[in-house]
């Protein structure tokens, strides 16, 4: 089931169980995995997108693989906040794969993600090849950092 906010999102979870975090784009889609109890991302590996039913395959495999609970897009937003192009092709993304797999699916701003992750990749010194090869995994880890602080933020409100 998609969910618009994170507070719903957060509800349908199934406790102790990881979330993953993905950054979709036109060519790759960054894979990031939480730890169980929600506090930690870490970034996976990218998926060189081909068909959706072939990226969809791989996604469902991590997912069975990892035990996952739920699945989280960046929604790549405009900088003044407006949905384009982009997040009309996430949110076809994330209907069609909700039509496949029963869990939570949930979007979040993914607005300089990959200029947050571009600059702690320099700040590490790593080459410009190496930082082709890892932006995407690490933009998704940004992500769904962001979604833990929330959901830690929401359950310490609670």
């Amino acid at each position: 089931m998609i969910h618009e906010d994170i507070t719903d999102f957060a509800a349908a979870l199934l406790p102790r169980r990881a979330i993953m975090g993905l950054d979709l784009g036109t060519k790759t889609i960054g894979v990031a995995v939480s730890d169980g109890v929600l506090s930690i991302a870490t970034p996976l590996e990218t998926i060189r997108r081909t068909k959706f039913t072939a990226d969809a395959e791989k996604l469902l495999a991590m997912i069975a693989a990892r035990d996952i609970a739920g699945l989280i897009l960046g929604l790549p937003r405009n900088m003044d906040g407006s949905e384009g192009a982009r997040c009309q092709s996430t949110r076809a993304f994330a209907r069609n794969l909700s039509r496949l797999i029963e869990m939570p699916i949930g979007f979040w701003d993914e607005r300089l993600s990959t200029v947050a992750a571009e600059r702690a990749l320099l700040e590490a010194d790593t080459s410009r090849a190496r930082r082709g090869e890892v932006i995407d995994h690490v933009a998704a880890g940004y992500i769904l950092q962001g979604v833990l602080d929330r959901l830690g933020h929401l359950r310490r409100a609670s």
